[in-house]
C-alpha cells in the first residue's frame, strides 16, 4: 500500500514523498522525542517525600466528569497518608500524563504517596473560573481524591486560601472530607464562611481502634485526634459529623466496631455518622490485596473473586450494610433530618450502577 507523507506546505506534488517499498527514505530512522522535562520541585523532605509543582489552568471537577452528585476540588494530588485502600491512585499518573512531565521512577501506588503534585495556583484559579450559578444546587466538595490537610498543607496552605476565595460567595454548599486533626486551625475561616454559605466537614474515620487503623492506614493521624477534631469543629459551632469510609469488609463492618464508632462520635458531637463500603478500583486494588494478603490472609482470596472486575460491592452487601448504620444511628440518636439528609445525599450522590450477575455472593463479607 502506498502512504503518502505531507510536505510543509501539506500538498503539491513537490511537497509530497511516496515511501515505496524501494526509497531509502522508508526505512529511516525517526528523529528522537526530546525527554519530557522534569516538573519543577518545590520542596523535598528527609523521608523521602518530594512536592512537585503542578501548574493547572482549571481546578473544579464536575459530576459529569466524576460520575459523582456534586462538583470537587483538590489542591494536592497524591496523599502522604498512604492508605492502602485508596481508591484515588490513579489520580497522579493521569495528572503527570496531563501535564507531559517526566513519569516517575517509582510505581504508581508508590508516587502517590512519595510525590506530592501541589497546585500552587489553585485558589487564583477557583477565582477565576467559579461560576456559582454553574453548580445548579450541587455541593462543592474539596478532598475527593486527596486529603485537603495532609502534611503538605501545613506549608503549601493551599486549602486555607481555596477557603478564603469562598468565603467571598454567599449561599454555597461546601463539604469537606479529611482525616486530619489540622482541619482546626482554619476554624475562624470555617465559622465566617458558615455565616452566609452551607458548610459541612466530614472526619473520615475507619475504626475506632488505633491499632487496627495502623493496618490500614499507614501515617494517617490516630483516631483519638480526629475524634478531638471532630469535638473542636461542633463545640465551635460547625456542622461537623463523621464519615466512616471505607467500611471495609470483613474488618472493620462488625456490630462492636460500627458500634464504638458512634458512640464516639456522640461523645465528640458529631451532628450525624455516614459511612460507606470500600470501592477498590483497578489502582486500588494493586496496592491493597497484596497488604490484605499479608494482614488479613483469611480475607484474600474472597477479595480477589468478589471484587474481580468490579469496584464496588454488589447490592445486596450495601443494602445490609445500610440496614446496619440505620439501626446503630437509631440506637445512639443519630436522627436524620431533612437538612442532614440532604446534605448526606449530596455527599453521597453517584450515578446508578449495573448490578453484576454474581454480585449477590458478595454479601457473605459482612
Amino acid at each position: 500500500m502506498r502512504v503518502k507523507e505531507a510536505g510543509p506546505q501539506g500538498g503539491g506534488a513537490a511537497g509530497q514523498i511516496e515511501l515505496l517499498g524501494g526509497n531509502p527514505l522508508s526505512h529511516a530512522p525517526l528523529p528522537p522525542r526530546s525527554p519530557a522535562a522534569p516538573l519543577p520541585i518545590l520542596d523535598e523532605r528527609a523521608r523521602g517525600t518530594k512536592f512537585i509543582k503542578l501548574s493547572v489552568q482549571s481546578v473544579l471537577n464536575s459530576p459529569a466528569s466524576t460520575h459523582m452528585g456534586f462538583w470537587s476540588i483538590n489542591p494536592y494530588v497524591g496523599c502522604e497518608f498512604g492508605c492502602t485502600y485508596c481508591y484515588a491512585r490513579d489520580t497522579h499518573r493521569w495528572a503527570m500524563e496531563r501535564a507531559g512531565g517526566r513519569p516517575s521512577i517509582l510505581p504508581p501506588e508508590e508516587a502517590f504517596e512519595r510525590e506530592i503534585l501541589v497546585k500552587e495556583e489553585v485558589a487564583e484559579v477557583l477565582a477565576r473560573t467559579l461560576n456559582p450559578a454553574k453548580l445548579a444546587g450541587h455541593s462543592l466538595v474539596i478532598g475527593t481524591a486527596t486529603d485537603p490537610y495532609q502534611p503538605a498543607e501545613r506549608q503549601f496552605r493551599l486549602t486555607r486560601r481555596i477557603l478564603e476565595v469562598l468565603g467571598t460567595y454567599h449561599g454555597l454548599s461546601i463539604g469537606i472530607i479529611t482525616k486530619s486533626p489540622l482541619v482546626t486551625r482554619d476554624l475562624d475561616l470555617l465559622q465566617a464562611l458558615s455565616k452566609h454559605n452551607e458548610v459541612t466537614v466530614n472526619i473520615s474515620l475507619a475504626t475506632a481502634d488505633r491499632r487496627l487503623a495502623r493496618r490500614l492506614e499507614l501515617r494517617s493521624p490516630v483516631p483519638e485526634a480526629r475524634l478531638r477534631a471532630l469535638h473542636r469543629l461542633t463545640q465551635g459551632g460547625i456542622y461537623a459529623g463523621l464519615l466512616v469510609a471505607p467500611i471495609v469488609p470483613g474488618v472493620t463492618d462488625d456490630w462492636a466496631g460500627l458500634a464504638r464508632l458512634m458512640e464516639r462520635a456522640k461523645e465528640a458531637g458529631a451532628r450525624y455518622v455516614v459511612g460507606s463500603a470500600l470501592r477498590l478500583g483497578p489502582a486500588a486494588r494493586h496496592r491493597f490485596l497484596p497488604h490484605l494478603e499479608r494482614e488479613f490472609p483469611q480475607l484474600a482470596e474472597r477479595y480477589r473473586r468478589h471484587y474481580a472486575g468490579k469496584d464496588h460491592v454488589s447490592q445486596s452487601y450495601q443494602d445490609a450494610l445500610t440496614r446496619r448504620l440505620r439501626l446503630l444511628q437509631q440506637a445512639y440518636g443519630f436522627q436524620i433530618d431533612e437538612a442532614g439528609g440532604r446534605r448526606r445525599r449530596q455527599l453521597e450522590g453517584r450515578l446508578p450502577r449495573k448490578e453484576t450477575a454474581d454480585s449477590a455472593e458478595q454479601a457473605i463479607l459482612l
